[in-house]
């Protein structure tokens, strides 16, 4: 499958889990070409075509596509200049993260032993006005580890190896969210001890196949 195909699927995936609303959120991956496949600006991601994709070159200048780029393309940029292994990049405004970032509370990582490995650390990014230079920097001192970030009254960003590895991210992180907000009404949230996130940690790669972020 081809990027361009590869990112419109994650596309109408993430609209029908209802991460995003009427023209809500912003998708795009990196190409071998040095360019920027990134979902244009007022489309509904459920209904996002070939059309509605639009290739940008690394300083924002359209090369292919018709409409105006994502009013979130600094942050994509951020990313991809930033990290030299990130591929994808999604924003989007998932129930149970973004209330968590709307309440100021952070998801805490040391609960599950799968999110601890495949998302680590999940900050909490103070409030930018989307579309600014302040959105981006918002991510400045988080960006160069983890994969999952919440914006504060804004919504969550995952990053990726690819669009799927970013789209399992964003998925791994509502569910966590969503579990967690339950878990507190349920009377609170049992935490692992650091001796064992420890022991997870030295044994996930040789066990598990992944590197502990």
């Amino acid at each position: 499958m081809l990027l361009i195909e590869q990112l419109i699927d994650v596309c109408h995936r993430i609209y029908d889990k209802g991460y995003v609303s009427a023209f809500d959120g912003n998708l795009s991956v990196y190409t071998p070409d040095n360019t920027i496949l990134i979902t244009r600006s007022s489309v509904c991601k459920g209904a996002v075509g070939l059309e509605d994709i639009l290739e940008i070159d690394l300083n924002g200048k359209i090369i292919k596509g018709n409409g105006k780029s994502s009013t979130e393309l600094k942050l994509h940029q951020f990313a991809y200049a930033f990290r030299n292994d990130v591929f994808a990049v999604i924003h989007t405004h998932s129930v149970y993260a973004t209330a968590f970032a709307s309440s100021k509370n952070e998801i805490v990582n040391d609960v599950f032993p799968e999110v601890i490995l495949s998302l680590g650390k999940i900050p909490l990014c103070r409030y930018a006005t989307p579309s600014t230079d302040d959105l981006p920097k918002s991510l400045e001192e988080y960006i160069s580890e983890g994969w999952a970030y919440l914006l504060e009254n804004h919504g969550a960003v995952t990053l990726g190896k690819d669009i799927y590895d970013a789209y399992y991210k964003m998925e791994k992180l509502e569910h966590t969210a969503k579990i967690i907000s339950i878990a507190r009404c349920l009377g609170g949230v049992n935490r692992l001890p650091q001796e064992k996130i420890e022991e997870l940690k030295s044994i996930s790669e040789k066990v598990y196949g992944i590197k502990p972020n």
